[in-house]
């Protein structure tokens, strides 16, 4: 007599640890895409963002930034219009993502917001953002907050990337670029690295094993019953 008398054995599987343990190991570089969340001359979150990407080349990733200019509002235009297309390709190639977005009225800001309303959470059959790492990172004009990164963890849990502990949070952005448009030596910067570093060690670490790792119980359940419902609609 089983001892988990509620669920469904045929469903039911013990997990592989040695799948866990010891996957099949990618060999291309880690694919991060970056979004930052700022359309000024000099955005601050772009800068940022362009910093993140060179540290990222540094541990050996391929990135790639999205410029959000010319994205329109969600529901504002087609989702083949050419700006969200190209998001929408980046987000699929991507492994990982850096979100970087200016805290505004005490919340991210609304063109951050908006290229993640235009990220579906299927996407022709694929769940695009499912398993992917994350990296949050905020910058202020003020004091330092945590407002804008809180909001993007959030979305992140809700787009089911999987979200690193680490993150980054620079106050008085203005004071911690020079004139050449890169970030000073400073504490901040340090964080930065760690959280880059920390994106880089989680995406090797899950990107062999997505599949695995999202393949659920309930899930295989709710497509058996549905393979079945298609095969006796087909013998009737």
């Amino acid at each position: 007599m089983s001892d988990t008398p509620n669920l469904e054995e045929e469903y039911f599987k013990a997990i592989d640890m040695d799948r866990l343990i010891a996957p099949a190991r990618a060999t291309q570089a880690p694919r991060i895409l970056l979004l930052y969340g700022s359309l000024r001359d000099r955005s601050f979150s772009r800068l940022m963002t362009e910093e993140a990407a060179r540290i990222l080349a540094r541990f050996g990733a391929e990135t790639r930034t999205y410029c959000p200019s010319g994205l329109p509002l969600p529901d504002d235009a087609e989702a083949t219009h050419p700006k969200v297309q190209e998001l929408r390709d980046l987000v699929t190639w991507s492994e990982g993502m850096v979100w970087c977005s200016p805290e505004r009225h005490g919340a991210m800001s609304g063109i951050m917001k908006t290229q993640i309303d235009w990220i579906p959470l299927a996407l022709g059959g694929v769940r695009p953002t499912q398993g992917k790492t994350l990296a949050v990172m905020q910058v202020s004009g003020g004091s330092q907050s945590f407002n804008a990164v809180n909001q993007l963890r959030i979305l992140g849990r809700w787009m089911r990337l999987l979200t690193i502990p680490n993150q980054s949070s620079t106050p008085k952005a203005f004071l911690e670029f020079d004139d050449a448009d890169r970030m000073k030596p400073s504490p901040f910067y340090d964080r930065v690295v760690d959280v880059m570093e920390e994106l880089m060690k989680f995406t090797m670490l899950t990107r062999d094993n997505t599949d695995y790792l999202l393949d659920r119980y309930s899930e295989r359940k709710e497509s058996a019953a549905e393979l079945s419902k298609r095969v006796n609609q087909k013998a009737i």
